[in-house]
């Protein structure tokens, strides 16, 4: 996708900020994952580096030349700081963990020369939540402390609660909601969605159209129906073990990375009916199967076994 959904009061509140003459030199852009706020750093990018007269839209006029450069990677005046590979020789190995406090660092000879095409400079940071700490955050600190003139830092941030109060403090946060069902639809659509897909992927999708494409084609009912069956008990283990085979499959990577998305997301559901006891149950799982699942592909866990695991938490929903 390459337009804008959704938000249009943060778009306009950062474009007023632009116009007013006096742009703020750090925003937070915060909310949900998926929701398009790395889009729009990088769209308000452009507008800043490509100088007066751009739409207040932040639509690209056909062949802009900033686009082409920001396109290109090759934008002298313009620096975009995320997780590189793990083994640049190796991608297919995938990100490291966090923004490494030398790729900060680098920022000090970008902003020690002078604009090359514009009077301004961009920092892009997607995303400051994988700033490794201490040390790259106390590496951008310093930036944000004493930037040079006409500089901007554009941080996107999922949990903005986590990072530094001293990076907050001096930041302006631009809040992102997750998009209603008119425009996860119209999200959903442009980017050629089949039809009979639509209404299920904006409910698994939370408002987030990034999650919702990402579950496309992936049979999510049939990943539900696998989780009420465990809610109800596996004594046997018969359906953990059938689901561990299927999703730990090569060909279900996706269907296997989605499952461990819906099933912390079925449980805290399962937890909002419940009290005392059952209550208590259902948190302690869902801690556990949040834990799973984010250390599940980061840490390369076998894929059967973590499937077994999950399912084996589900299944305690079944004690009441």
């Amino acid at each position: 996708m390459t337009s804008l959904y959704g938000n249009l009061a943060a778009r306009q509140a950062f474009s007023a900020a632009i116009d007013s003459g006096s742009l703020h030199h750090a925003w937070i852009f915060a909310g949900p994952e998926g929701v398009g706020k790395a889009r729009f750093a990088m769209l308000a990018a452009r507008r800043l580096l490509a100088g007066p007269g751009q739409p207040d839209d932040f639509t690209i006029p056909p062949g802009d030349r900033t686009q082409q450069l920001i396109e290109a990677g090759s934008h002298p005046d313009l620096k975009v700081l995320q997780r590189l590979p793990r083994d640049e020789k190796k991608p297919e190995q995938g990100l490291a963990r966090s923004i490494r406090v030398d790729q900060v660092r680098e920022l000090d000879h970008f902003l020690g020369v002078k604009a090359t095409y514009s009077d301004r400079r961009v920092v892009v940071i997607d995303t400051a939540d994988d700033l490794e700490r201490p040390g790259a955050s106390n590496a951008l600190l310093k930036n944000l402390e004493e930037p040079p003139a006409g500089t901007v830092f554009l941080l996107v941030s999922h949990a903005p609660g986590r990072l530094l109060p001293t990076i907050r403090s001096r930041c302006r946060m631009l809040r992102f909601e997750p998009l209603d069902d008119t425009e996860m639809r119209t999200a959903l659509v442009d980017a050629g969605v089949a039809t009979n897909e639509i209404d299920e992927l904006i409910r698994v999708g939370q408002g987030s159209p990034a999650r919702a494409l990402a579950m496309a084609g992936l049979d999510i009912p049939g990943l539900d129906k696998a989780l009420a069956a465990l809610a109800q008990g596996d004594a046997s283990n018969a359906v953990r073990a059938e689901l561990a085979r299927a999703l730990s499959l090569k060909a279900a990577q996706e269907r296997y990375e989605a499952f461990l998305e819906r099933a912390p997301s079925f449980i805290a559901a399962a937890a909002r009916t419940r009290s005392g006891e059952a209550l208590r149950t259902a948190l302690d799982a869902h801690d556990a199967a949040r834990n799973l699942a984010a250390s599940a592909l980061g840490l390369s866990l076998d894929a059967q076994g973590t499937v077994f695991e999950m399912a084996g938490l589900v299944a305690r929903l079944a004690v009441r």
